[in-house]
């Protein structure tokens, strides 16, 4: 209540007005006194700007700005080895911009930065008011929807009506759950033994780790950034953030709206820059204590290897996946081809949950394949930024190249090529949607993951699901796994044995906020989303008390 009335004689005498947000962003007096200058110049939270020299683009009928440095406590800042790396449109295969790539010694001055910031301002602030800043985030992120969504399908290829409702969408969802999250996080208290004639007391604290490195993929940008800094963020770390090469604006776009949201220097840091230098530094500095990597399988192995031999630091990864769909012969056939066609070609099948092998059982099995090739043959192809189009280009050069190989492989190895499999004579790294039918499970098809618009279609008996269970299993991959029928029996026995982080029964690719998300086997471990996340990024401290 003093603090209270002083705010309140302080308005009075000055004749100011006052935000909650001048407050709680003031954790100390100084703090609160410099605010309360700024307040009496004039000065009001939406001027809070972070300065830069901008790239400006004008494109989808508006004019773009975003950044092309490393940001880093706070401010953006050149490469310490002046290194640049060339942002490619998809779509036309344009230079879009050259930014800056980090070096190790930029880590390391994030990495001083973030220890700053929680060892001080980020730490002194009550989970309330950090999750206050969350929300303010997540309101600029829907602000600036149109415009992230432009730069996310100019720089990653998505198409721009999905990009607005999944990859910027989603993302605002998160930022909102994970805000809500900040002030409820709680240990428990657990009855022991008393050592008599004395009692004792013993409770749990959740604590966080300090500064924690994220190492995000290309398909997904902005939306992975968000799956893993907001649960981060919202359990009181700091961060030291590495975007992909090929696709880091938006992380670049967000760096600048979080200082708009108030996030005090240090606490975000985003550095783009290449896996084997930056990427490495994250994953060997020895005052990371925690990383959370989605990417592939062999890229997990190389971060976990770093992380055990430099400080035994926790680790969570969202690797490579080959999920298995099922489509028994009681199914509502009309829908298992619209969902499968999801499950597989949903964001150019440049998604870790796709549908890597299609399950069908004979005696649908060819009304299955004529039904998906007459959709495939409507998907229109073309510039993702036009919102009649269905599927743009691939991420990259080099991704286009592997699926083009990929295909080769599966044709020489006697998949059956039905439509497809083959590259646009367009500029841009346009790759036509495709279907493999005679898919067998010694192919490389059958096992590996194409990350691309790809369906390998096997046939099986649906009077043996146990069978084609074992079959389905028969991967290193666990990420996620599909069923079609109408038997409630054979969906939750399907759900019981198949070996996967997630199961859809009737659906596919319906991901929540809410729902926790992660792998088995070698497609990782740890969880994004949901409350489960937040376990990812916190560490429990027992406490006994003897009275």
């Amino acid at each position: 209540m003093d603090v209270v009335r002083l705010i309140e004689e302080i308005k009075d005498k000055l004749k100011l007005t006052l935000k909650n947000d001048d407050v709680y962003m003031s954790p100390v007096f100084s703090d609160f006194c410099n605010t309360l200058v700024k307040r009496s110049r004039g000065s009001t939270d939406d001027n809070i700007r972070v300065e830069y020299d901008p790239v400006v683009v004008e494109v989808n009928n508006m004019k773009l700005q975003f950044a092309k440095q490393l940001f880093i406590n706070g401010q953006f800042v050149d490469s310490e080895s002046g290194k640049t790396l060339e942002c490619i449109n998809p779509a036309d295969e344009s230079v879009i911009c050259s930014i800056q790539c980090a070096s190790e010694a930029d880590v390391d001055q994030a990495v001083i930065a973030a220890s700053k910031a929680f060892e001080g301002e980020w730490s002194e602030m009550s989970p309330r008011d950090r999750g206050a800043v969350m929300y303010k985030i997540a309101d600029l992120l829907d602000k600036n929807r149109e415009e992230l969504a432009t730069i996310e399908s100019i720089d990653s290829g998505a198409v721009y009506t999905l990009a607005l409702k999944t990859h910027i969408g989603m993302s605002i969802d998160v930022w909102k759950y994970f805000a809500g999250w900040a002030d409820k996080i709680h240990g428990q208290t657990i009855p022991i033994s008393h050592a008599r004639p004395n009692r004792n007391l013993t409770f749990t604290k959740k604590e966080p780790f300090g500064v924690c490195g994220i190492i995000t993929p290309w398909n997904y940008p902005l939306m992975m950034l968000s799956w893993k800094m907001a649960a981060c963020l919202a359990a009181g770390n700091t961060v030291v953030m590495k975007p992909t090469e090929v696709s880091p604006l938006t992380a670049l776009k967000f760096a600048e709206l979080s200082v708009e949201a108030g996030f005090p220097a240090g606490v975000i840091n985003i550095l783009p820059g290449l896996g084997i230098e930056a990427g490495r530094a994250i994953a060997e500095h020895p005052d990371i204590r925690k990383v959370g990597f989605t990417g592939s399988t062999a890229t997990g192995h190389a971060i976990m290897k770093a992380s055990a031999e430099s400080n035994l630091k926790k680790v969570s990864l969202e690797l490579g996946g080959k999920s298995p769909l099922i489509i028994l012969d009681d199914c509502d056939l009309d829908k298992s081809v619209r969902m499968s066609m999801g499950g597989v070609f949903f964001n150019k099948g440049e998604n870790c949950i796709a549908a890597g092998r299609v399950f069908v059982d004979s005696s649908i099995h060819d009304k299955f394949v004529e039904k998906v090739i007459e959709e495939v043959k409507k998907i229109k192809i073309g510039n993702p930024l036009e919102r009649d189009t269905h599927h743009g280009p691939q991420n990259h050069k080099a991704h286009l190249e592997k699926l083009i190989n990929y295909c080769n492989k599966a044709k020489n190895e006697g998949a059956e090529l039905k439509i497809g499999g083959k590259r646009l004579d367009r500029p841009g790294y346009y790759f036509e949607p495709t279907v493999f039918t005679g898919v067998e499970d010694h192919m490389f098809i059958a096992q590996e993951e194409s990350f691309g618009p790809i369906m390998a279609i096997t046939k099986f008996s649906s009077s043996d699901l146990d069978a084609v269970i074992k079959r389905a299993n028969s991967t290193d991959y666990g990420l996620s796994s599909g069923i079609f029928t109408k038997d409630i029996s054979k969906a939750l026995r399907f759900a019981e044995k198949i070996d996967a982080g997630t199961v859809f029964i009737n659906t596919y690719n319906k991901t929540d906020v809410a729902a926790p998300f992660g792998g088995f086997k070698k497609s990782g471990f740890g969880k994004d989303l949901g409350e489960e996340a937040l376990n990812e990024y916190l560490k429990t401290k027992c406490i006994t008390v003897e009275y």
